[in-house]
């Protein structure tokens, strides 16, 4: 105390209050106390190996997120609960489950249910009508979303077209029910984020956005993708796979992307999803938190 009221007196400023001089006055080490940005989830899909193997069950999942990870946000896969999204006594034993552990429902990440950029007329409007009782389940479950796909056999013009059109017809029967129609940039064309950024906004509907995901850009500029797509981001997906000794992700720079998301005003969850094999699934996701909160705060 004595050295800290020398140090101030010297500078002039007596006994001024911390809050005049938060910069000057606080230990170095308060910066790395600074919360980030933006909230952290966690994908279903990183405990995904776990998940196959049945050695988790989906309605664990929230209680899993909570007590070994920390986290207090879900993204589920539909893939693991698949048969009940009409089963209205499974979803109200989901949700309370999460809220037993204190634990808010994100979004459902939706795939098997037809291809919504499919030229083909009669197949996209079976494919946007089979996304209609996942978005009763969002809503039913408290979920802001559920991420889908923009994906059709046919030249990236024709599957542009039929893409607008399979999102536009989901997205207004989503509007009532409060549920965004979000979509990932997972493979084929829609992993070139000028197209579905031009799809995106050819759309044109309040609840259609996008969740731009750092490790899914093959013959894209992955950090160019995540910027195309953050203007009509509505969650973030961050992929990890290896990481080196120094905690960082080895192929992506974390840094790098999430001055993207904060330039782009983003302030919603950034979900978690491990995909690496080095680490077990456990490992891989406590990494992957280390990492989000370590340059999150860095840049809060």
């Amino acid at each position: 105390m004595t050295n800290r009221r020398a140090f101030l007196k010297h500078l002039g400023i007596g006994a001024l209050s911390v809050s005049v001089l938060p910069s000057m006055a606080l230990p170095m080490n308060f910066a790395r106390n600074r919360k980030p940005f933006f909230e952290i989830s966690l994908a279903e899909w990183s405990l995904h190996r776990t998940l196959f193997a049945k050695k988790l069950d989906n309605l664990d999942f929230p209680e899993t997120a909570a007590k070994t990870f920390g986290i207090h946000a879900v993204e589920y896969v539909n893939q693991f609960f698949k048969d009940k999204a009409n089963d209205k006594a499974y979803l109200s034993d989901l949700l309370q489950r999460a809220k037993d552990h204190g634990v808010k429902n994100v979004l459902i990440m939706v795939d098997g249910e037809g291809a919504l950029g499919a030229p083909d007329d009669k197949e996209r409007l079976q494919a946007v009508e089979n996304h209609f009782k996942w978005v009763e389940a969002a809503k039913f479950l408290g979920c802001h979303a559920i991420r889908v796909n923009a994906a059709g056999k046919g030249t990236s013009d024709e599957v542009k077209t039929a893409a607008i059109d399979g999102l536009g017809r989901l997205s207004e029967f989503a509007a009532p029910h409060g549920i965004s129609v979000i979509v990932e940039n997972h493979g084929g064309i829609s992993s070139h984020g000028d197209w579905l950024s031009a799809v995106l906004q050819e759309v044109g509907k309040e609840n259609c956005g996008s969740l731009p995901d750092f490790g899914n850009f093959y013959e894209y500029d992955r950090y160019q993708g995540v910027q195309d797509l953050m203007p009509f981001a509505k969650g973030v997906s961050a992929k990890a796979l290896t990481f080196d000794k120094q905690g960082n992700e080895a192929n992506i720079d974390y840094r790098k992307m999430l001055q993207i998301v904060k330039d782009a005003g983003y302030q919603g969850y950034i979900g978690i999803e491990y995909e690496g094999k080095e680490l077990s699934e456990e490992e891989g996701i406590k990494a992957t938190k280390r990492l989000l909160e370590r340059v999150g705060e860095a840049l809060s």
